[in-house]
């Protein structure tokens, strides 16, 4: 009998709960053991009478029980999950996680942690919610070089872009829609800022190339200054604006960013919407592969979160190639340093654009002013395209991405 601890019962929690019973005896045929949930941390009263006799409030119940092998944190956050992986990693115990802040700022640590007491730290839940892409970065791809990955990685403002493009929405109305779904938290700022999908990407990052890539580190800009007028001036170039989030490697160095972007209609990435993510690997051997389906809520994070157990389970010895290293970030290409093409829209006459920026591809939308324009530059370093833009009256900018 192999018996497991959930760290959590808030909506990942209980979906973990609620799918590892399900499908328990289902579960056990896969591990070719009986299998047994035996605690589940939670500070709250018994907030599920099914499950009253797993609940604990403390955390060294679990950690001191030798019958316990495997521990889902679904905790969320650092504060208290870093302390509690980290120590139930040094006790010999497997650990899986849907903790996306938790692995990108400590991943390389705890990887290290586990490799040294021959267990596992798996986080297939922590990208993607219930899309597979670690497993198969790790084993699927592991032949590959892969030399870029770009995605849509957060549902929250996919959904947002998708009613501004579809609908004709203002980005707050259509983010007050997305709170009353509940695919946005009280408050999105981690959504909408872009610092989601940062965490994401750099995840992503560090597991193609090997060395941790920090989301500190990372350029990263949001939604929230995206508006309507940018979305139309788009669809006149047959393009759409969606939230990115890249890494590519540019030979011993690597590009990482997360901004909104001017995405071509012919793209994969392009017609995902709503609440979808979708994930594109480019990599030497295999060219472009592209995981899609639901990137968050309960039951596909859930999903992942199990899926992982059951490998954890099946496991008697640390996953050596599931880990990279930490690092002094010097691999990572300042932003200033790269180059892309962009489109700008500002309060200025042509003649004004042209002297500055040189040949430009104009762009039109119904209804804009007479002292207002919009237009896609040439390849420009970004550090130069600022020097140039902070000589107009700029209304709004993106990058133009060829994915």
């Amino acid at each position: 009998m192999k018996k497991i601890a959930v760290l959590g019962f808030g909506v990942v929690g209980s979906g973990t709960v609620e799918v590892f019973c399900k499908n328990k005896e289902a579960l056990e045929k896969k591990v070719g053991d009986g299998l047994d949930l035996k605690y589940i941390l939670e500070i709250r009263d018994c907030p599920d009478e099914r499950f009253r006799d797993k609940f604990t409030k403390n955390f060294d119940d679990i950690l001191n029980d030798p019958e316990v092998s495997v521990v889902a944190e679904v905790i969320g956050g650092v504060k208290y999950s870093y302390g509690y992986v980290k120590a139930c990693l040094e006790a010999g115990k497997s650990v899986v996680t849907s903790n996306k802040e938790l692995v990108a700022t400590k991943g390389a640590e705890l990887l290290k942690i586990a490799r040294e007491h021959n267990v596992n730290f798996f986080f297939e839940a922590s990208v993607g919610g219930g899309i597979p892409i670690i497993r198969p970065l790790n084993q699927c791809l592991s032949t590959d070089e892969i030399e870029e990955i770009a995605g849509i990685l957060n549902g929250t403002t996919n959904f947002i872009l998708t009613k501004m493009i579809k609908e004709n929405m203002g980005f707050d109305e259509a983010l007050k829609i997305a709170q009353e779904l509940g695919y946005a938290e009280r408050d999105p700022s981690a959504d909408v800022e872009g610092h989601d999908t940062c965490r994401k990407i750099c995840i992503l990052a560090s597991l193609a190339f090997g060395r941790h890539v920090y989301p500190d580190n990372i350029h990263t800009e949001g939604i929230t200054k995206i508006t309507l007028e940018d979305v139309k001036y788009c669809e006149s170039m047959n393009s759409v604006i969606k939230l990115i989030g890249f890494a590519a490697k540019r030979g011993d160095e690597v590009a990482v960013m997360t901004c909104p972007a001017v995405i071509n209609e012919e793209s994969q990435l392009a017609g995902v919407n709503d609440v979808f993510n979708a994930i594109l690997v480019r990599s030497d051997a295999t060219g472009d592969v592209v995981f899609y389906g639901k990137g968050a809520g309960k039951y596909p994070t859930a999903s992942a979160v199990v899926a992982d157990i059951v490998n954890a389970l099946k496991t008697d010895h640390t996953t050596r190639s599931m880990h990279w290293e930490d690092s002094a970030q010097d691999f990572i290409i300042p932003y200033r340093k790269l180059s892309n093409r962009f489109y700008v829209r500002a309060a200025e006459d042509r003649k004004t654009v042209e002297d500055i920026f040189g040949e430009v591809r104009w762009l039109s939308r119904d209804g804009a002013p007479d002292n207002e324009c919009a237009f896609v530059t040439g390849e420009l370093n970004e550090a130069v395209f600022e020097e140039k833009c902070s000589k107009l009256n700029v209304l709004g900018t993106l990058r133009v991405l060829d994915y």
